[in-house]
Formats: structure tokens, sequence, C-alpha cells
């Protein structure tokens, strides 16, 4: 990040964040609207559902955090952000975490693996969602507490500010690589399986055959792991930056805002109940203002 040089470039980032927090919130909310208004209702609910849920939450929390950490370091430079950023780490990580969960639940519900490993853990895991969104929140606040715990005593032992911020930087990017590692393996499993049922698909004699849905599939599980490596490097970059350089890299962190309204949408998109409930929403809108145009008219 580079420093603000002038009240006007000051002014804009911080309208620039208000405008991302805005745009997260509506789109966040909508996903989280939609699932709750079905288990309110008495609908099922999926182990999809429930973890695009907890995604949204988590997601709305971080763009909160980022946003304040934001106009405070504007504000009050020399305020501690300890944390601050504590909070948002935990945020990130139940996010990432929670994506990873995403992945692996949809690879045990699509793929057609039949080994017997893998039917284990289909039976045993997707009955126990919420278990195990609990268990990655719980491991989010601990890997985070473990960060912060490292800065707190090395800075009560005197530790050099180097290497102070070398132990933060490697807790940073180890609680970052697990869920990126089962993220990776369950996407890698499922995106294989996909990939060669569509191929045995194509090569039998039925020709009726609509092979879009696990084009589309395949498709998300790409987007979504594209945006799961950059958004780790990007915020990996701005943690070297603030804990190296002692800077805040304001783009970068623009765009880390950006990026989860980015995917929920793109989630909205390919999910179809998600999908169907924003095109009603979208219509109701419209037909709205026609009918004001009208009555104006």
């Amino acid at each position: 990040m580079a420093d603000s040089t002038g009240g006007d470039t000051d002014v804009l980032f911080l309208v620039s964040f208000l405008m991302a927090l805005i745009v997260g919130l509506v789109i966040h909310s909508f996903i989280i609207g939609v699932n709750v208004s079905d288990w309110w209702r008495g609908r099922s609910v999926t182990p999809v559902d429930l973890v695009v849920t907890s995604i949204g939450i988590s997601r709305m929390c971080c763009q909160c955090i980022l946003t304040l950490f934001h106009v405070l370091f504007n504000l009050f430079v020399h305020v501690n952000l300890l944390i601050i950023d504590m909070v948002y780490n935990f945020c990130v990580l139940t996010s990432l975490w929670l994506t990873s969960l995403l992945s692996i639940v949809l690879c045990l519900k699509i793929s057609n693996i039949h080994t017997r490993l893998f039917l284990y853990l289909r039976r045993m895991m997707l009955p126990r969602t919420g278990h195990l969104i609990v268990a990655s929140i719980l491991l989010s606040a601990l890997s985070s507490f473990s960060a912060i715990t490292v800065l707190t005593n090395g800075e009560a032992h005197n530790t050099t500010m180097s290497g102070l911020s070398l132990k933060h930087l490697y807790n940073y990017a180890m609680a970052f690589f697990f869920p990126l590692l089962f993220y990776s393996i369950s996407s890698v499993l499922l995106f294989v399986s996909l990939y060669h049922h569509t191929t045995r698909m194509k090569m039998s004699s039925n020709l009726s055959i609509n092979l879009e849905t696990y084009y589309s599939v395949m498709r998300f599980v790409s987007f979504t792991f594209i945006y799961y490596t950059i958004y780790f490097i990007v915020d990996f970059v701005c943690v070297y930056y603030y804990y190296v350089y002692y800077v805040t890299s304001s783009w970068l962190d623009l765009l880390l805002n950006f990026f989860p309204a980015l995917h929920s949408s793109y989630l909205i998109w390919k999910t179809a109940k998600l999908r169907n409930q924003m095109s009603k929403v979208l219509q109701n809108v419209m037909d709205y203002f026609q009918w004001q145009n009208t009555g104006e008219g």
C-alpha cells in the first residue's frame, strides 16, 4: 500500500471503501436472507445452504472490520489497531475455512468417487455440516489468537521488530496454508471427477444428455480456485507491507474489500435458488419503478 499524501486522496479511499461496504452488505444480506427465510418457513436447508449462509456472514464481518480499520487508520494514525487486526484476521480465516468447507461439501455431494474412504467421509461429514462450521470458526479463532500472542510476547521480551515481523508472517502464512490445502485437494478431486464423468457421457451413445450442469460446476470450481489464490496473495502482500514496512496498501485493501462481493455475486448467479430469488427481486423493483412512472404520467 502507498501512504495517502493528500486530504482529497484520503476522502476518495474512504468513499471507495464505504461504497464497497454497501455493495457487499447488500449482496451478502441477500444470500443470508434467502436461506434464513427458507429455514424460518420450515423448508429444508441443505449442507450447502448452511455453509453459504455462514460464508455470507463472515464476509460481511470482514468488510465491516476492514472499512473500520481504514477509517481509524486515516483519522487516527497513532491509534492501537492490534485488536481490530486480530478480529479481521479471525474473520478472514473463518471465511477461507468456510470456503474450503463449501468445496469439500460439494465434492462429497457431487463427485462419483466410490472408494470406501470417500463413501465413509460422505456419510460422516454431510450430516454434521453444522458441527464442521463451528469447528471452522473455533480453528480460525485459535489461529488468530496465536498470531496476536506472538506479537504481544515478542514486544514483552523486547524482540527486534524484524524478528517479530518474520514470526508473524510465518504464522500468518501457515494459518492460510491449511485451508488452502484442503480447498485445493477437494477442488481437484471434484474437477477431475466431473471431467471424467463428462468424458464418459460424451462417449456414450445417448446424445440427449445435457452436460451444461456439469460444465457449470467445473467453471464454478475453477473461478473459486482463482479467487481463493488471488485473495491469499493480495492479503499476504498487504500483511507483509504492514508488518515489515509499516505502511498500508490502500489500493490492495480496496481490492480485498471488493473481492468477496464479486465472488458472492458469482455464487448467486451459479446457485439456482439464489438466482431465482434475485430475478424476482429485480422484477419487483422494475415493476415498482414502472408503476411509479405510470402514476406520475
